[in-house]
């Protein structure tokens, strides 16, 4: 009996070695940089170092989208890039090209209430190789005190330069403006993919985005938006929710985000194909996945979590940003700020991105 016990508390003691050995292995995360990885960092990569049961070094790299680089490692095999944040496109022609891993769908946090991860989401996982993260939005804005009188509201007032006169900043590219442009002109969202699926509801479309283009200014880059309005040269703007709230959030700044007319997009997680470090990085996935985790990122950063669950628990512990403001109006995937906005269809833009970009390029007069 004694040899027995002796050799399970060897056992013991060796597994808590070899656990510790694999918790310590580095995870590196390909994401965007700025305040959205900062949040990251916080909400995923520190508590996930600072967990006696799970944890490891995360370090976090940035990278400027696409697959080209993650291409180049997989066909390389010199994997560099464990995971990458990766948007609706490419998480589908990544793991449709076998670029990225596909995971097994138990090993992920369910809600509280049981239900597994795949069915606590609010739209329909894409395929097996991706984790949810976030959602972000297009949204208009505008400074207080631009307007006199009636304050716009409403995607529509984006497009009447004749009620609220001066220039629009829009961004360089067709994605969420066709949508933006179709509910302006009263098409109502749960509509909008059905309309663009003609030739006459894309003519439809860059006919209402005629009724501003003699009053645009063009942005390429996520800060320019702001600036823009800050300064005067535009009256209102289309941005990144992110970059509205947390101006607002951090700086008091006196912006008005309209919220009716935006459209969210997806963010996912995703594993590189072939890593050497699968077991530390679906380790990783795990934790950044779970409700709390999900939730957490909302503490320095309005982008909303993709798993039900994290809303929950967003919405029973206001105040919820990091300085103690309440961060659901800042929310875009509220029910009230989703009335009158709708969910990007990533498959329509792969079937249709494209000759839409080459018509916007035309438009733009490129």
């Amino acid at each position: 009996m004694k040899n027995f016990i002796r050799t399970m508390m060897v056992t013991a003691i060796m597994a808590i070695f070899c656990f510790v050995g694999q918790a310590v292995a580095e995870v590196t995360v390909a994401s965007w940089g700025g305040a959205y990885t900062m949040s990251q960092q916080k909400a995923y990569g520190d508590t996930f170092s600072d967990s006696p049961l799970i944890g490891g070094k995360v370090n976090f790299v940035n990278y400027n989208g696409g697959l080209g680089e993650v291409r180049t490692q997989v066909e390389s095999g010199n994997i560099t890039w464990d995971i990458v944040d990766v948007l609706p496109s490419q998480a589908r022609t990544g793991c449709d090209e076998g670029l990225f891993e596909e995971l097994p769908r138990d090993v992920f946090a369910k809600a509280p209430d049981g239900t597994p991860m795949d069915e606590d989401m609010f739209v329909k996982v894409p395929n097996d190789c991706v984790v949810p993260q976030i959602w972000w939005s297009y949204m208009a804005f505008y400074k207080k005190g631009t307007f006199s009188g009636t304050q716009p509201n409403t995607i529509g007032d984006f497009f009447n330069v004749s009620k609220f006169p001066g220039k629009r900043g829009i961004h360089t590219w067709a994605n969420a403006l066709i949508e933006m442009a179709l509910m302006a002109d009263g098409v109502p969202p749960a509509n909008v993919y059905k309309v663009m699926s003609s030739k006459a509801g894309i003519d439809r479309a860059f006919a209402k985005l005629d009724t501003i283009k003699d009053h645009v200014v063009f942005w390429s880059s996520g800060a320019k938006p702001l600036e823009l309005v800050t300064s005067g040269e535009v009256s209102m703007a289309l941005a990144y929710n992110g970059r509205v709230g947390a101006a607002i959030l951090s700086e008091d700044a006196p912006f008005v985000p309209i919220w009716d007319g935006q459209v969210l997009e997806e963010e996912w997680l995703v594993m590189t194909k072939g890593t050497n470090n699968y077991d530390e990085a679906l380790r990783f996935l795990i934790h950044a996945s779970a409700p709390a985790q999900q939730a957490g990122q909302a503490k320095w950063i309005n982008y909303g979590p993709m798993r039900k669950s994290g809303m929950a628990i967003l919405a029973a512990n206001e105040p919820f940003f990091h300085n103690g403001k309440n961060i659901m109006p800042h929310m875009p995937n509220t029910d009230e700020h989703m009335k009158g906005g709708l969910y990007a269809n990533p498959d329509w833009w792969a079937d249709n991105g494209d000759s839409i970009s080459e018509r916007f390029k035309a438009w733009q007069g490129k």
